[in-house]
């Protein structure tokens, strides 16, 4: 038999590391488990689980996302007809995670992807950025269901309290299970595309903004193609249009790139300095939105930005952006594979996709 390369022995350690990780957060939930005895249940030693795990969340927010991708299912092909018929297909969807009442309690909060022991400040801050972004997503495809020459109206702020009464719904199904009717659930989310909340959108204000500054003859470095999150489609760096590279902390920038523009191709890369749990917790989210998404909305009919996760810094690096952060807003104009404008700092997305384009 032929002996494994180091890294074929790396992914057959990994493997076992998160396969009996689930085991033991199954059993013992998050603040019970113990790496000492995962490294057990694996039959490795503690050393080998922190070689591929730096802490306890990392190695549970990747138990996560395992769950999340083994249980993506089939993108649907049929679109719904309006944003009503949308939110209820949505919410039905989402609401497929609630556990069952034969489940064990540890059980039921791996499926619902529970992070309530898991969080702290830094983990929160994440996830109120991402939840932003998630809104977006929702709201954006929500705005495509509408009748042929039917005003676009934004639909953010529906998205939002449909996924705060999603989140509520998921919280009581973790603390009180059996309590609440789903089919419930889904008519009130229904609903919600009647509702008229206050739904306007302000730029960032023009004072702040910085100026989208020309650049001549800056090249998109090379990059292999990467999959758009969103649609499955290819995405190439040196394509026409806006690319805005955000860091975990500013996610809720996106909106202003996408606003600014009617035309142009919005690209959002999403990028951090903390892969293994800031990385791995904007990843989990993502995937659970837009798995979601793409069984309610045919991705090929995606036409909103695309969306890139850059864990290791290569796009941003493609990109001019060196060293980018958590806090990190920089937003490039390309044409002919050259980046012909920059803009950074807050507001930077907006000034760059609302800008002349430069001759």
């Amino acid at each position: 038999m032929a002996r494994l390369t180091r890294a074929e022995q790396q992914v057959r350690t990994r493997a076992a590391v998160v396969r009996a990780a689930t085991e033991e957060f199954a059993e013992h939930g998050y603040a019970g488990a113990k790496i000492d005895r995962i490294a057990d249940r694996a039959e490795l030693t503690r050393g080998a689980v922190y070689s591929n795990f730096p802490g306890k969340r990392a190695l549970y927010l990747a138990v996560l996302t395992e769950l999340v991708d083994a249980g993506r299912a089939a993108d649907t092909a049929e679109p719904p007809g309006d944003p009503g018929a949308a939110l209820a297909a949505f919410a039905r969807v989402w609401l497929e995670r609630l556990p069952l009442a034969a489940d064990s309690a540890e059980q039921g909060r791996l499926q619902l992807r529970s992070l309530t022991d898991a969080a702290d400040d830094a983990v929160r801050d994440t996830l109120a950025q991402t939840t932003r972004l998630q809104a977006l997503l929702l709201g954006l495809a929500l705005e495509s269901t509408r009748p042929p020459r039917a005003r676009r109206r934004r639909r953010v702020k529906q998205a939002e309290l449909a996924l705060t009464l999603l989140a509520g719904a998921a919280h009581l199904a973790e603390i009180a299970p059996g309590f609440g009717d789903p089919f419930a659930v889904v008519q009130a989310c229904a609903g919600l595309a009647a509702a008229e909340p206050d739904d306007d959108w302000d730029p960032p204000h023009l004072a702040y903004a910085p100026e989208a500054k020309a650049e001549h003859g800056a090249v998109v470095q090379d990059q292999e193609p990467a999959e758009d999150l969103i649609s499955g489609r290819p995405v190439r760096l040196d394509e026409d249009g806006v690319v805005v590279v955000l860091g975990t902390g500013r996610l809720s920038a996106a909106e202003e790139a996408v606003r600014a523009t009617d035309h142009d191709q919005v690209t959002v890369v999403v990028t951090t300095r903390d892969p293994d749990e800031r990385g791995r917790l904007v990843r989990l989210l993502l995937a659970d939105l837009i798995g979601c998404l793409r069984r309610v909305f045919p991705p090929e009919s995606w036409a909103g930005p695309r969306l890139l996760l850059d864990q290791d810094g290569r796009f941003a690096e493609a990109l001019g952006v060196p060293e980018p952060g958590d806090d990190t807003e920089v937003a490039v104009r390309v044409a002919g594979g050259v980046i012909v404008s920059r803009a950074e700092g807050r507001g930077a997305g907006h000034s760059a996709a609302s800008a002349t384009v430069p001759r």
